[in-house]
């Protein structure tokens, strides 16, 4: 059985519609549980699920109750995923521990997003908008009835509709009648969420069927409404609304290849947080089809991206920077994870080479100091890279004692992500490599070599033995180094428990 969630009453009467008729050709029961259906209707849906005689059920919130029982759920679809919160979230995973769960949005809450970021989940992109779709104007302007009725007055000339969103339910009414007065002959209609079930959905329906010109609504309209007719939105303080509802509000129009507008009105009067600036700048700013993943990065950078392992949806990142919350939400996922690899400080390479900077090289002291503090603060091998780019465009090409320099750095970084603490030569004829690893978590590592190297490789308590190195030169060991222990790195995230 299948259970699509979806945020709003109006948009699961959408769904079941779409799907009732997708699959009419085929012998597959679909169902509808919102507050729309009546009390029998919902006893009637609790017993066809518990049976298996319903397929599919389409519902809002009233889907996660307890009430509810599935002979054998095997896929949630949640829509809108950016509407649920956290709470109704974790009712989604006790539902069954075997489910599949599927969640769709154009603009994930930062939570969500860095969750699929740092490989906790997983997540696709479809970037590819549908035939004849166009990027949608927008506009940012001060609040101005002149400008308001020329973009009504503009869309209703081309024989479209028009949505008018507002922040909130008191006043609508008096807005109606301004807009009225403003805009005579337009038919007018009003949709909030405190409206009876079976009012607000014969004003919808009624508007889906262009009879009205102009509706006159809250954010209820927010989620994944699909009406072609209409091209043209208007939202009232802007300012007020998040970054993913202005986006998703922004897509309830354009939806039918012709040329659609967004208008977005803050007060003139009302001086505007840094806050709701970011995100006026940044809705204007990606107006382009399917930039709904580069504006939840923003709102990431924004708000901040929550608890991963609690209920917060946003966060303090900014208090201690991107970077070091990173590292520290990967150390703890590892430490949950029951990582085996172990963390070392640093780690200290004893190979016979010359690694310096030559005097005849870079001449100037405080700039040869410099070089070497780039190197030494270099934290990955595109650090490195750039370096090599840096020293050839400034002094020449690379001679070979700095060029070994930058190439035991580059050893030394591969080693200490993957756990050794030292390298170093033993009896003139092998290569240790000294860790505070256990055996399973090396055979994880070692599996990744080439057949013909494992064997090069001996595993005893504390250190690693590669024999058979003394026959080459101290160059070609670090070269054999280098590719050898950059291929053990693609089991890091293998080497647990």
């Amino acid at each position: 059985q299948v259970a699509m969630l979806a945020p709003t009453t109006i948009l699961t009467q959408q769904h079941y519609h779409t799907l009732s008729e997708r699959f009419s050709p085929y012998p597959i029961q679909v169902g509808l549980l919102n507050r729309f259906r009546t009390e029998t209707e919902r006893r009637e849906i609790h017993k066809r699920l518990a049976t298996g005689e319903l397929d599919v059920i389409v519902g809002t919130q009233a889907v996660l109750s307890k009430a509810i029982k599935f002979r054998d759920l095997g896929l949630l679809v949640v829509d809108e995923e950016q509407r649920f919160g956290v709470k109704q979230k974790e009712a989604i995973k006790a539902l069954k521990t075997e489910v599949d769960v599927l969640t769709l949005t154009a603009t994930p809450i930062p939570r969500t997003l860095y969750m699929s970021l740092s490989g906790i989940r997983e997540m696709s992109l479809i970037a590819t908008p549908p035939p004849s779709r166009r990027p949608i104007q927008t506009h940012l302007a001060p609040y101005d009835l002149e400008v308001v009725r020329t973009a009504i007055r503009q869309e209703l000339d081309r024989g479209g509709q028009v949505f008018y969103v507002v922040p909130r339910i008191e006043g609508i009414d008096e807005l109606a009648d301004t807009l009225q007065t403003m805009v005579p002959g337009a038919r007018i209609a009003i949709a909030h969420g405190q409206m009876d079930a079976s009012e607000l959905e014969s004003i919808m329906l009624t508007f889906s069927a262009a009879q009205f010109d102009i509706l006159v609504c809250t954010t209820i309209i927010e989620s994944g409404l699909d009406i072609p007719r209409v091209n043209t939105i208007l939202i009232e303080d802007a300012q007020r609304f998040g970054l993913g509802q202005l986006y998703q509000l922004r897509g309830r129009v354009g939806r039918a290849g012709i040329q659609a507008h967004a208008w977005l009105f803050y007060p003139k009067q009302n001086k505007l947080s840094d806050a709701a600036r970011q995100r006026l700048r940044a809705i204007q700013e990606f107006a382009q089809l399917g930039s709904g993943y580069q504006l939840a990065v923003r709102d990431m950078e924004i708000r901040g991206s929550g608890d991963v392992l609690g209920t917060e949806q946003s966060g303090q990142m900014e208090a201690i920077g991107f970077d070091l919350y990173a590292e520290m939400l990967e150390e703890a996922i590892r430490e949950i994870k029951g990582q085996e690899i172990p963390k070392v400080e640093d780690t200290q390479i004893d190979l016979s080479l010359t690694a310096f900077i030559p005097a005849d090289y870079i001449g100037d002291l405080d700039q040869k100091m410099s070089a070497y503090r780039s190197v030494a603060s270099a934290n990955t091998s595109a650090d490195l890279q750039q370096i090599r780019a840096d020293w050839c465009d400034r002094y020449g090409p690379i001679p070979l004692p700095a060029e070994q320099l930058i190439r035991i750095v580059e050893l030394k970084q591969i080693a200490k992500q993957i756990g050794f603490s030292r390298i170093k030569p033993e009896n003139k004829q092998h290569i240790v490599l000294e860790t505070p690893m256990e055996e399973p978590a090396w055979n994880l590592l070692q599996a990744n070599l080439p057949e013909h190297l494992r064997s090069r490789f001996v595993y005893s308590k504390g250190k690693v033995t590669i024999r058979g190195m003394a026959v080459l030169t101290a160059q070609k060991q670090l070269d054999n180094l280098i590719d050898w222990l950059g291929k053990m790195q693609g089991a890091l995230p293998e080497a647990i428990f």
